[in-house]
């Protein structure tokens, strides 16, 4: 993270994922960071991503002890105790395309609302994790309609916003991130113990990405290794 200050601030929200927990440890262990938060449903102050509220106040919250050089958005849902990801039109339902994308849209929607104004100036990322499903361009088998299609449109909001904060901060960085299939809760009925890789290689990949970042990158969408990926 030599592309850091010495002594930078980053922020983790979703915190208690697998991916999220992953990279608070990496940074953690990093001896130029001098300090990482961690956001979930149960930090203080906490962010609940079906609590539009807590997203502005855990906000609010951390405007007061700075800016932050590296913000990332791990939080995300594949599935849950209700339903898995869809394989057919038939399987479609509100319920499960409103839950799907109030975690994977909505939530980090307004993240970018309200912790973008607190990208350092001289030196501030924002990566928010998506997945290479979301690309339209890439979409060869079908199914997972409701996780495609929210991640397909974080990828939208990402850039767009991106556009946005660069007029008022040219020096900041947004980027969607692909993980790559890590062995996490999320990935664990798709053989994710299996064909993926531990969560805390994937989080040391894309810090790897991340610190390599310049402004001209702002509005990307990469994988773990770097890749430039199709909207």
């Amino acid at each position: 993270m030599n592309s850091f200050p010495d002594g930078f601030r980053a922020l983790v929200i979703g915190a208690s994922g697998g991916i999220g927990q992953a990279f608070v440890q990496a940074l953690q262990a990093d001896p130029r960071c001098a300090g990482v938060v961690g956001l979930h449903r149960h930090s203080e102050p906490p962010v609940d991503f079906d609590d539009e509220t807590s997203i502005a106040l855990a906000a609010e919250a951390l405007r007061a002890s700075g800016k932050f050089h590296l913000i990332i958005n791990a939080a995300g849902l594949l599935h849950n105790a209700e339903f898995m990801p869809e394989k057919k039109l038939a399987d479609l339902s509100y319920a499960q395309l409103e839950a799907t994308f109030r975690i994977n849209t909505f939530g980090p929607a307004l993240v970018l609302r309200h912790f973008s104004p607190l990208i350092d100036g001289q030196r501030g990322v924002l990566a928010v994790i998506s997945a290479k499903v979301g690309s339209i361009e890439d979409n060869r088998l079908g199914g997972w309609y409701s996780y495609r299609a929210s991640k397909a449109a974080l990828n939208m909001l990402l850039k767009t916003a991106a556009i946005e904060v660069k007029r008022g901060n040219p020096q900041a960085v947004l980027v969607s991130l692909h993980p790559g299939t890590v062995n996490t809760g999320l990935s664990k009925p798709f053989k994710g113990a299996q064909i993926g890789r531990a969560a805390m290689d994937a989080a040391r990949d894309m810090l790897g990405v991340l610190a390599q970042l310049t402004p001209a990158d702002t509005g990307s969408f990469l994988a773990y290794d770097g890749t430039r990926l199709p909207w």
